[in-house]
């Protein structure tokens, strides 16, 4: 058996001969860092922990990085605007026994807004100038209080506007509204505007205008064709009143609704809308009606919108 130094007896032998020791090489001496200090080996462990202590800075680092932070300073994340109308509701809307939907049964709605946020969620608010270049469409003329939706017009011509994306083809619309008496300027409107934005070709369906300051009369405008051709009705009402305004739009029809009941009718389908529309509240300033430097601040109100396919 050899041991260790390569020199030892085995079991059984006497006197063996003498095996001349082989010189082992002699390590170079190791270069001393500067102060004298002999190099240290790093343990695996110790490589383990650095490596361990490195991530857990890097993964803190981009939980710093990516924290949402409040836009007014406080510590609450900012939220986010659903994508569209989506009021729920266990009490029954204002107005449900008159509704259109109701009476005639529509079943439920696709979409809902009974205006119970700060602000209307969904909508695209208009921001530009007014109709045909009159007077400025602005977010700040729109306001939510209380469940009721208030679009207002001031003296200067300054009032608003928003549209419900994405529109459909065919399908009911129906809103709750009231409009108190008004300078003669503003058109209080909820109307169906195509979606590929191609007026007058793409049509446009008023059912609900106001024209006349003390909202007593109400006119339903059909535009349809490049020439802009217009069928058109009217009804009387007492508009500073709430009432349910509706339209249903199918292949062979539209027809307009006021508190459940039918008051308009268009059959001609050369003079429907041939691609998808979507529901529209505007509060339009037509200054040729009443005198532009005189004008009284105006508004008109909406307690809730609801959309339903055509089933």
């Amino acid at each position: 058996m050899t041991g260790p130094g390569g020199t030892g007896t085995g079991p059984g032998d006497e006197n063996p001969p003498t095996r001349p020791v082989e010189q082992m090489p002699r390590p170079e001496p190791t270069e001393q860092p500067p102060g004298g200090a002999p190099t240290r080996t790093v343990s695996r462990r110790t490589l383990y922990v650095v490596a361990g202590i490195a991530i857990l800075a890097v993964v803190a680092l981009i939980v710093v990085l990516v924290r949402p932070t409040s836009g007014s300073g406080g510590n609450e994340p900012p939220v986010a605007e659903p994508a569209g109308p989506t009021s729920t509701t266990t009490t029954p809307s204002a107005g449900t026994e008159t509704s259109a939907a109701t009476i005639l049964g529509w079943g439920d709605p696709s979409r809902v807004d009974e205006f119970d946020g700060p602000r209307p969620a969904g909508w695209n608010l208009y921001k530009g100038e007014g109709h045909d270049g009159n007077g400025r469409r602005t977010p700040d003329a729109i306001s939510v209080k209380d469940g009721i939706l208030t679009v207002t017009g001031d003296s200067k011509g300054d009032t608003g506007g928003m549209a419900l994306y994405p529109g459909q083809q065919y399908g009911r619309w129906e809103g709750r509204v009231r409009l108190p008496e008004s300078d003669p300027t503003y058109h209080a409107l909820l109307l169906l505007w195509p979606d590929a934005e191609d007026w007058p070709e793409g049509g446009e369906v008023d059912f609900m205008e106001a024209t006349d300051g003390d909202r007593q009369n109400v006119s339903f405008f059909l535009h349809y064709s490049k020439n802009n051709k217009q069928d058109e009705g009217s009804v009387a009402v007492d508009a500073t009143q709430w009432h349910n305004w509706a339209v249903e739009w199918t292949p062979d029809h539209i027809i307009g609704y006021l508190d459940g009941q039918e008051w308009y009718r268009v059959e001609d389908k050369d003079h429907l809308p041939p691609r998808p529309m979507h529901l529209t509240i505007q509060l339009d300033w037509f200054p040729e009606d009443g005198d532009p430097d005189n004008v009284r601040e105006s508004e008109m109100q909406v307690d809730w919108i609801k959309e339903y396919p055509l089933r």
